[in-house]
């Protein structure tokens, strides 16, 4: 089916065309011709399936069918969870629109960074807004945005939005939107939370659940290697130089560990960087930018890298800290094998570790044997893990699988019950 066929305009073909789209994604052909229809619509697919040009191509053609404003009043508001993802968004916005008729006005606003620039940028209004919760509801209040004449609401990566704690946030932002609007709605994920955001904010939508056949699965090859954990570090340094990998996306658990593992590479002559939330807008960006072109071969990142980044040919994920939900795991190794490329993603499991991992094993279905690598076999014995009241292991080390942490009364009861 070509793009041709969805009932977009001719200057939005134009712009597919120039972008070499050859032919609509599956959520791309069932959502784009729903939203042009003005349904609300709830879409699920798979990382890197073209959910922004799902949503990005009927915003458009609506604001070109609208009659020009001075001021311009925002017609389309974005929400989403982290900055990369704010000017990925935005960026696809400028070149799909670049062949319209007027010039469409894009405003990407995110914290982190001085809001005096952004709130200059928006004197004379705008047509659209890409922004993270917290600092949109800044905006508001300094009375540098109003959001009154918003006509379609998107939550992008709505679990993710969720999970980084905007719940409260995107209930002041709901509050402040006209009850008459647009919703599109899309998420990877649907977790309770998600589900229970959808069933208030959208009428009779239009569902949509893209799942990937298996041929067209991402070929990622998953590992998961024993190793102490006082020797990850060297088992990443003899692995980086053992294969030869041009680049690698490392996951860490704390700023600190992004830090110290970044350092300890540099050490060794491997060019790494750290990325993380506390980093400026300006580092951040400048480590993507040398990622992607390949300039620096290591970045080792927390979680706020987990969603939103989209780079091409990226060879090798490494857990070295593993993530603390099965839908984390997902969202990480889903950083490679890409657009059909291949890629390779590790898991380094320490003794105090292996129950956690057994537990994101068995929630993504996998059964992967633990290998050991030569000169970094592991000396450490299993620790044992507590027990949740329903059975559920618990691994200490790093606060368990989300949402299954023991209560203190689960505590106490299993204290009394070792005491027996």
């Amino acid at each position: 089916m070509p793009f041709s066929s969805l009932g977009l305009s001719p200057a939005l073909l134009r712009a597919v065309s120039a972008k070499a789209y050859l032919a609509p994604t599956p959520i791309q052909t069932a959502a784009i011709p729903a939203a042009l229809q003005g349904r609300d619509v709830l879409g699920s697919a798979q990382t890197g399936s073209g959910k922004t040009a799902a949503f990005v191509l009927p915003l458009l053609q609506q604001l070109e069918k609208t009659p020009f404003e001075s001021p311009r009043r925002v017609a389309a508001l974005i929400l989403v969870p982290t900055r990369e993802l704010c000017a990925q968004v935005g960026e696809e916005i400028r070149e799909l629109a670049q062949h319209l008729p007027r010039a469409v006005k894009v405003s990407i606003v995110f914290g982190g960074v001085s809001i005096n620039p952004q709130m200059m940028r928006l004197r004379g209004g705008t047509d659209i807004v890409v922004a993270t919760p917290g600092r949109l509801l800044d905006l508001v209040q300094h009375n540098a945005l109003s959001l009154g004449s918003v006509t379609t609401l998107v939550l992008d990566e709505a679990d993710r939005l969720l999970d980084m704690g905007f719940t409260e946030e995107l209930a002041r932002i709901l509050t402040m939107l006209p009850a008459q609007r647009q919703n599109l709605f899309f998420s990877a994920t649907f977790p309770a939370a998600v589900q229970a955001l959808a069933q208030t904010l959208l009428r009779d939508p239009v569902r949509i659940e893209v799942r990937p056949e298996p041929q067209s699965a991402p070929d990622i090859v998953q590992r998961a290697i024993a190793v102490d954990a006082g020797q990850r570090t060297q088992l990443l340094r003899h692995l980086i130089q053992q294969n030869h990998w041009s680049r690698v996306l490392v996951f860490v658990a704390t700023k600190h560990a992004a830090e110290m593992v970044a350092d300890k590479l540099r050490k060794a002559r491997i060019y790494a960087e750290p990325f993380h939330g506390e980093l400026s807008q300006g580092k951040r960006t400048q480590v993507l930018a040398d990622f992607k072109a390949s300039r620096l071969k290591v970045v080792i990142a927390t979680d706020v890298a987990a969603r939103g980044l989209d780079i091409a040919q990226l060879p090798v994920v490494v857990n070295f800290d593993l993530p603390r939900s099965a839908v984390d795991y997902t969202h990480r190794i889903g950083r490679t094998g890409r657009a059909g490329e291949s890629g390779v993603a590790l898991s380094f499991v320490s003794a105090d570790t292996e129950a956690h991992f057994r537990l994101i094993e068995k929630r993504q279905g996998l059964s992967l044997p633990l290998e050991q690598i030569e000169g970094f076999e592991p000396q450490q014995t299993a620790v044992a893990a507590a027990t949740a009241m329903d059975g559920t292991l618990i691994d200490s080390s790093n606060g368990g699988i989300k949402g299954k942490r023991p209560s203190k009364k689960d505590k106490l009861r299993a204290a009394a019950a070792r005491g027996q």
